[in-house]
């Protein structure tokens, strides 16, 4: 499995983001994006994920499955955690889960929750969790419907140094197995070998 890029082109208010870009990220490994407040990281991975247009140029998922949209073999976390907040840690999960289409069971849903840490919150409202907790909550989505490739727009964000190594934990075994990952950052990942794109001035 391949993403390809060739000669993307982003516009935002009026503003050209950026031009001419193309890369190509092999299954089991990582691509870091980088660059400073503006550059077009956010809208990079918005593109990629389909909610919002390109100016130009194109990207293919090769390789994928055949019978699968694009959207339907990616998983997109953003900014935002998207998490009901009168909602349990398991429920938003479960509703994750049906919606991308994992199995919205206990078993799995307390095994994402144990992989960031947080099995003992499992039957706690999300509004009474930390930020912290609720990005780790957010994260283990990507463990409840399994998906070949990773679109992460600050996947660290509010984790403290524990809870950022137990993530590249989860990473490192996600592209062991084939996957694919592509993270706009601030903060390294820690990831060996990961290429990184650098967007806008430096």
């Amino acid at each position: 499995m391949r993403l390809n890029a060739q000669n993307l082109i982003m516009e935002r208010g009026g503003r050209r983001l950026f031009s001419g870009l193309s890369f190509a990220v092999e299954a089991g490994s990582a691509l870091i994006i980088t660059g400073p407040n503006g550059s077009g990281k956010s809208s990079l991975l918005r593109a990629l994920s389909g909610f919002l247009p390109l100016a130009g140029g194109a990207f293919a998922l090769e390789d994928g499955d055949p019978e699968l949209t694009f959207a339907e073999q990616a998983h997109y976390l953003g900014h935002l955690d998207a998490l009901k907040s009168a909602l349990t840690a398991g429920e938003n999960l479960a509703f994750w889960a049906a919606m991308l289409g994992g199995a919205p069971s206990a078993a799995p849903i307390r095994e994402a929750l144990a992989q960031v840490g947080l099995a003992h919150v499992a039957d706690f409202p999300v509004r009474s969790l930390s930020a912290g907790q609720k990005r780790r909550v957010a994260l283990a989505r990507l463990l409840v419907a399994p998906r070949r490739l990773w679109l992460l727009d600050e996947p660290t964000t509010a984790l403290d140094a524990a809870a950022q190594d137990a993530f590249v934990g989860i990473v490192r075994r996600f592209l062991a197995g084939g996957g694919l990952v592509v993270a706009a950052t601030h903060a390294p990942l820690g990831l060996d070998g990961a290429r990184n794109l650098r967007l806008g001035a430096a």
